[in-house]
């Protein structure tokens, strides 16, 4: 069994709350994840002291960490180095690999970079890349559960407009699909949903499951998350995936759990009872 702390949006600069990352790394000093994923947008202007604040941040957390950047980790009012050097800050300042990777013998974490230089807000998927990253992913060994981190979302939020998805989606989402890819992390909606390739990308292909982030620890949540902070928290064991969304709750000072989802591994199809769950009900259940 492995767990997953799933952050993203921390964005280190005046719109941080850092109350709140005292208490993330509360929780990850309590319950102890086998890795911390944070997807993206560290900062929130690419600025050298923002970046130390965020080393200095993911330095404290109790596990190994698997970090992509975000297009706030881009310099937005430096024009000449976002045109032509948009993430020296981000390697000089936190760490110099763009797409890491994580393995242990249960689990893989793949990470692609969505931003680019001249990445505002959309991001893009790079077609060239993206068939080395299935590569690694098809060869890895059945047994683990596979992860693909990114900063930029793949489907669309509800309840959030008109947002676009990054730029080869449905591509990625393909690939992932027939590659093997379990579970897609992402963030910069500042929203926290979750979701299946088959709702938004039909294919009969096995389902990649989708989990979105809101921001962590900032003031800039949006839509059903307007000024809320939240992050998940995962187990994934032989047979199943849970999902547990956390949100800030500022009466107990503390982040409460709210909703859980249930899902079979890939492996596991087709879909069956699953350990612990008398009731048979593997449907979305709220706390609250």
């Amino acid at each position: 069994m492995r767990h997953l702390l799933h952050i993203s949006d921390v964005h280190f600069g005046p719109p941080h709350r850092p109350q709140l990352a005292e208490k993330v790394l509360a929780f990850a000093d309590t319950h102890r994840p086998d890795v911390v994923v944070l997807s993206g947008d560290l900062t929130q202007r690419a600025k050298p002291k923002q970046f130390q604040e965020a080393r200095r941040f993911v330095d404290r957390l109790p596990a190994p960490t698997l970090v992509v950047p975000g297009n706030h980790d881009v310099p937005l009012y430096r024009v000449w180095e976002r045109a032509m050097s948009p993430f020296h800050a981000y390697r000089k300042h936190f760490a110099d690999e763009l797409e890491p990777v994580w393995r242990d013998d249960e689990l893989l974490l793949v990470g692609i970079n969505t931003a680019h230089g001249w990445t505002l807000k959309e991001g893009r998927v790079s077609l060239s890349h993206l068939r080395e990253v299935a590569a690694l992913i098809r060869e890895a060994p059945a047994g683990l559960f596979k992860v693909v981190v990114a900063h930029h979302h793949l489907t669309p939020p509800p309840r959030f407009g008109t947002q676009t998805v990054a730029r080869n989606a449905f591509q990625a989402i393909t690939a992932f699909s027939e590659a093997g890819v379990d579970l897609v992390l992402s963030g910069h909606q500042h929203q926290t949903y979750v979701a299946t390739s088959e709702e938004f990308y039909p294919s009969g292909r096995a389902p990649v499951i989708i989990l979105h982030a809101g921001t962590t620890t900032s003031s800039r949540g949006r839509g059903s998350e307007l000024d809320k902070n939240t992050f998940n928290w995962i187990r994934v064991d032989g047979s199943s995936l849970r999902v547990s969304h956390y949100h800030w709750e500022p009466t107990l000072s503390e982040f409460v759990e709210i909703n859980r989802h249930w899902y079979p591994r890939r492996d596991c199809q087709p879909y069956r009872l699953l350990p612990g769950d008398p009731d048979g009900d593997t449907s979305d259940r709220s706390l609250r």
